[in-house]
């Protein structure tokens, strides 16, 4: 995944806005009542361990 968003990766992104949402969250504790906010924190979670492991792989196959 080499694509990029304002000259980030995708990763970098989704990174960036999980921890901007979790913030966010934190000062509000009534947020973790809703099983929407587990769902998005668990999808943008394996979408940056997936691109993390495909350049991971990457860099390996070059080397």
């Amino acid at each position: 995944m080499t694509e990029s968003v304002g000259g980030h990766s995708r990763s970098d992104v989704m990174a960036r806005l999980t921890l901007s949402a979790l913030d966010r969250i934190s000062k509000d504790p009534s947020c973790w009542r809703d099983p929407m906010v587990h769902r998005a924190l668990l999808i943008s979670g394996l979408s940056v361990l997936t691109a993390a492991n495909q350049l991971l792989r990457a860099d390996i196959e070059l080397k």
